[in-house]
């Protein structure tokens, strides 16, 4: 790597100072989740809410790592809030292949960082997979919510619903970034993301 294209400090600031705005607005969503109906709804809602601070922080990008740093951040801290190790692959995992595709635009294709998003929001599925891998060991630790929430998440939460949630994970990722790109239009010219 040249040297100008090793992460200094003020890049680890942004991926620091983004991560938390998107797990604290990520976090306020996921509070819905309480109601059966609407942690399904999760792979819809978050990926809006939060593609507006992922499209700012998307202007502040220019080396690769930085997005991956961010998949990470927003992974181990679902992990460390009790949503299992799940998040914390997906993070990294996700957060690469996005840093691959805005690396591919030279982190300056609006098109590339749009569709980047949709990818980088598959992280929040992690979140549900254990439910669909060992359901019993996941309502075993969800035996505070009680039995009729429960009851009614298992009914909700199908196997079939898995590739479901993953494509709306992706799809309002898009919408979200869209969403996000039109209210910090002023900010996407000024960083020359055309």
């Amino acid at each position: 790597m040249k040297e100008n294209e090793n992460l200094k400090g003020k890049d680890l600031i942004n991926v620091g100072i983004y991560g938390a705005i998107y797990c604290v607005l990520m976090t306020a969503a996921a509070m819905l989740g309480y109601i059966p109906i609407m942690l399904p709804l999760l792979t819809v809602i978050c990926p809006l809410i939060c593609g507006i601070p992922m499209m700012l922080f998307m202007t502040k990008v220019r080396k690769f790592g930085m997005v991956t740093l961010m998949g990470g951040i927003v992974g181990i801290y679902l992990w460390i809030t009790g949503m299992g190790y799940w998040p914390a692959v997906f993070g990294f995992v996700f957060g690469f292949l996005t840093d691959l595709l805005n690396k591919s635009g030279n982190y300056k294709s609006a098109s590339k960082i749009i569709i980047g998003n949709g990818i980088f929001h598959i992280i929040l599925f992690g979140n549900m997979l254990p439910l669909y891998l060992n359901p019993d060991a996941y309502f075993a630790s969800r035996q505070s919510f009680g039995q009729d929430y429960i009851t009614s998440l298992s009914n909700i939460m199908q196997p079939w619903t898995a590739p479901v949630l993953v494509f709306c994970c992706f799809v309002f990722g898009i919408l979200g970034a869209q969403l996000g790109r039109k209210i910090l239009k002023h900010h996407f010219i000024k960083a020359g993301i055309v």
